[in-house]
């Protein structure tokens, strides 16, 4: 029976592997620290945090997010310490509230390996605080306990720091900040909670103004444990978001609605988003098939939950991106603890004395190896049953994907139409594990852009371990931007996206050239130190003078003939050719431009402008890193798998790219 805490309450725990699940309903940073007799920490060493997530007997999440799931084994912990500490933080310099009286209630549990709540804990009462000792394992006499603490300290991490005994404090809580601000930066956005008043479809073109910011874009579950379910078949990544037992917390919005089957269960896999679940009614979704009995349900394209079948397909790719997650998270955890065991069972048989005589030893490491091969057996078993039913579903919606969702390679491009309304996202590549090879997953993005794009023109491996050389990645980074720019013009109506390119060396102009020769441009490409400073300052006095219209209330007043569309800027071979006050302009434009409908998207190598120092460490971390190349560095912001990015590219020798640009051409000159 679950023992629900109070604050100074204590629970004693019968199980040394445990996880300690947190859901609060907005980002934030988890870490523990391990203490002596006395509870002091003796040196950073003795923390783990999204910087250094592990340590014997520890790990906690590599990134914020509202949902963790911490894993401990007492076990394993070093005879010195005699407490662990839990510790949760508001992420500093991402947005968000800035104290827990401000965000929802935590909510914290303890758990066995098997989902089973052992004691749970709901932080209530903070109010300035902005970091909390949320509770305690401590060891009495031999035995362990749990103890709800509820210590909130105002200072946030680094004053928590130092009350646990750490005299590098201050630096330890910097460089947590700095790494939960890396993680952020390299993490995939998952979709928020979408209403019909928010419905970005039905927005006029009134919303370039800025993008809907009432969505958190951080509704992120972050989670990495070593030790999954005995079996291995089930880990503890198969649960719905929320409480460890697979219900709603406190905090959660969603108490009410059923909550998903789990992707390792056995039996058929719920493809809707688990946070995409509407108010209203949605329209009823396709049918499947009657299935075979004893099979599973067969996949439909356009099943999940919507007001729309472009809302359907969306939901659904996003379902199937977060189920190929979870069931790989499983299947891993299993892998790492059946490792874990075996190591353990084989140093057992080492340090006792017996197992040198006769057969005893060999017999032991026999039987270990046997166990290890049949967890991981198990475990593959499970993560092919998810993995053929995803492949099985992709089969069917990748066909059934709009021009927006779809690769160029689609037929429905064929079929092109320049669009009367914007669409929910575009897609921006395939996302793929190397578990699940050759199952791809469409990585799409919502509309309206809510940061910018880096297509890294530096030095990076193909998943072939191979390096192009750097004037070829440069190519390749350039006719990446050009696909990436003339799908959002595709998917925009005619007049409500706008492209400005800056080229000032005019490298790009091979690869600029389709754009250049449809017309579908604002003007061409800038060239010289004078055309960067003239259009970086013309889009930056939009951006003053849009927002000085939106904070002002008047945002009616708008001089006559201002452009309301969304507003692109293509910058190609920085830092060449920009100086100081043009590279404030440009992180200008990437703070500040998306809300009001001016985004960037930079075809640059990081290394090449490491001469302005730390200036621009802002800049990159504010933009979604893509690469030309297949490579591994996207996270996914449920459990931070590192995925391999495949850019969305024409294949070669295609015309599709100059009949969608021609189209839109033909569509925009009837607005001049």
């Amino acid at each position: 029976m679950t023992a629900e805490l109070v604050r100074g309450q204590n629970h004693p725990l019968s199980q040394a592997r445990l996880e300690i699940r947190v859901s609060a309903g907005t980002p934030i940073v988890a870490a523990a620290t391990l203490g002596d007799e006395d509870g002091r920490a003796h040196s950073v060493e003795w923390v783990a945090h999204p910087g250094a997530p592990t340590l014997p007997g520890l790990e906690v999440s590599r990134q914020a997010a509202a949902d963790h799931r911490l894993a401990v084994d007492l076990d394993a912990l070093s005879a010195e310490v005699h407490r662990v500490s839990v510790l949760l933080a508001l992420p500093v310099g991402v947005g968000g509230p800035v104290s827990f009286g401000s965000a929802a209630v935590p909510f914290v549990a303890v758990t066995g390996l098997d989902g089973t709540e052992v004691a749970s804990y709901t932080i209530t009462g903070l109010d300035a605080e902005s970091a909390v000792v949320a509770l305690e394992l401590y060891r009495r006499q031999g035995a362990w306990k749990v103890r709800a603490v509820g210590q909130g300290y105002a200072g946030g991490l680094a004053e928590l720091l130092t009350d646990q005994g750490l005299p590098q404090a201050p630096q330890l809580a910097t460089s947590i900040n700095s790494a939960v601000v890396e993680g952020v930066a390299r993490s995939l956005q998952a979709p928020p909670p979408r209403t019909p008043e928010g419905d970005r479809s039905r927005q006029t073109a009134t919303s370039a103004l800025g993008p809907d910011q009432s969505g958190s874009p951080y509704t992120t579950q972050g989670a990495t444990g070593p030790y999954p379910g005995a079996q291995g078949a089930t880990g503890p990544y198969s649960g719905a978001p929320g409480r460890p037992d697979g219900g709603a917390s406190p905090t959660d919005p969603a108490a009410a609605q059923p909550t998903p089957a789990a992707p390792s269960s056995g039996g058929p896999i719920d493809y809707s988003h688990p946070r995409r679940q509407n108010a209203a009614p949605p329209p009823p979704p396709p049918t499947a098939p009657p299935a075979e009995p004893g099979q599973p349900a067969r996949p439909v394209a356009g099943d999940a939950t919507g007001w729309s079948m472009d809302e359907r397909l969306y939901n659904q790719v996003w379902g199937m991106f977060e189920d190929l997650a979870r069931t790989t998270a499983a299947y891993r955890s299993a892998v790492d603890f059946a490792d874990t065991r075996l190591e353990k069972e084989l140093d057992q048989v080492l340090s006792d004395p017996r197992s040198r005589i006769g057969g005893q030893g060999d017999a032991a490491r026999e039987t270990a190896q046997a166990k290890h091969v049949q967890l991981v057996d198990q475990a593959r078993e499970a993560l092919e049953r998810d993995l053929v039913q995803l492949t099985a579903e992709a089969e069917v919606v990748e066909p059934a994907l709009p021009v927006a969702y779809a690769r160029w390679d689609n037929p429905a491009w064929h079929a092109y139409r320049v669009p009367m309304e914007m669409p929910m996202a575009f897609r921006l590549g395939d996302l793929q594990l190397p578990e699940s090879d050759p199952l791809r997953i469409p990585m799409l993005v919502r509309l309206p852009l809510e940061r910018g794009l880096w297509i890294d023109a530096g030095r990076t491996a193909a998943s072939d371990g191979s390096f192009a050389d750097s004037h070829e990645l440069r190519q390749l980074a350039m006719e990446s931007a050009v696909a990436h720019t003339a799908r959002l013009l595709a998917v925009h109506p005619a007049d409500e996206f706008t492209v400005h390119v800056i080229d000032p060396a005019g490298s790009g102009a091979q690869a600029l050239a389709p754009l250049v020769r449809a017309g579908v441009l604002a003007a061409p490409p800038a060239v010289g130190a004078a055309g960067v400073a003239d259009v970086l300052g013309r889009l930056t006095q939009r951006v003053d003078l849009v927002q000085m219209a939106v904070r002002g209330g008047a945002a009616d007043s708008l001089p006559p003939g201002f452009d309301t569309s969304q507003q692109l800027l293509v910058v190609n071979d920085f830092p060449h050719g920009f100086d100081d006050r043009a590279v404030n302009q440009l992180r200008y434009l990437a703070d500040e431009g998306p809300a009001v409908g001016v985004h960037l998207m930079m075809v640059a190598d990081r290394e090449e402008s490491s001469a302005y120092g730390p200036l621009l460490d802002p800049l990159w971390r504010s933009l979604l890193r893509l690469t030309p190349v297949p490579d591994d560095h996207l996270a996914d912001p449920w459990v931070g798998h590192a995925w391999t990015y495949e850019p969305s590219l024409v294949p070669h020798g295609s015309q599709v790219l100059e009949q969608v640009l021609a189209q839109v051409a033909a569509a925009r000159a009837k607005y001049r």
